[in-house]
């Protein structure tokens, strides 16, 4: 699912799934393209999905975001699954282990917007850093939590970007007016 521009204009995004499961064709991977389609909704900058479906290991997953970032040049990444406190989930670790700087606030957001709907939202270990002018965050596996998450912090995820050095990305103000400062 693209938005509505040129593969060659288009600003490339990633999208990691990461479950055993989806990596060996057992199921249909849903929360990949509910991603896609929470992008489509909200943002107005042409881009390109960069997916990736990738199993529960720790090499697995820092290989697709080092690739995401370093060499298809996607200044976002969104990552699904494995953040839940299985002996598995090791998406925040994959995470940490390719991140410059962290971004805790994030973490933080998106669990305190689950709270409001689930109390085991304390279980998630959503996080988000940055790889050189790369934005990364991790969301939960489940599809339906992928929109309240992302729109907890979406408001800010343009600006970051732009303050990291990436592309200047533009929401569409009917569906979300993402923040920036006066003058930014």
């Amino acid at each position: 699912m693209t938005s509505e521009a040129s593969d060659a204009t288009a600003v490339p995004i990633g999208v990691v799934t990461v479950s055993d499961r989806a990596s060996r064709g057992i199921y249909q991977d849903l929360s990949g393209p509910a991603i896609e389609t929470y992008l489509t909704e909200v943002l107005a900058t042409p881009f390109r999905i960069v997916r990736r479906i990738v199993e529960d290991e720790q090499p697995a997953i820092e290989a697709a975001l080092k690739e995401l970032c370093d060499v298809e040049g996607c200044h976002l990444v969104v990552t699904t699954g494995g953040t839940g406190p299985a002996p598995r989930d090791v998406t925040p670790e994959a995470l940490f282990a390719v991140c410059d700087r962290m971004m805790p606030g994030f973490g933080e957001a998106m669990r305190a917007k689950s709270l409001t709907i689930v109390p085991t939202a304390i279980l998630s270990r959503q996080e988000a850093g940055l790889r050189g002018c790369s934005l990364i965050i991790n969301l939960p596996g489940k599809p339906a939590s992928i929109r309240d998450c992302l729109d907890a912090v979406m408001p800010a995820v343009p600006y970051c970007i732009d303050l990291a050095g990436g592309y200047r990305p533009d929401t569409r103000p009917e569906r979300m007016v993402a923040f920036r400062p006066k003058g930014a």
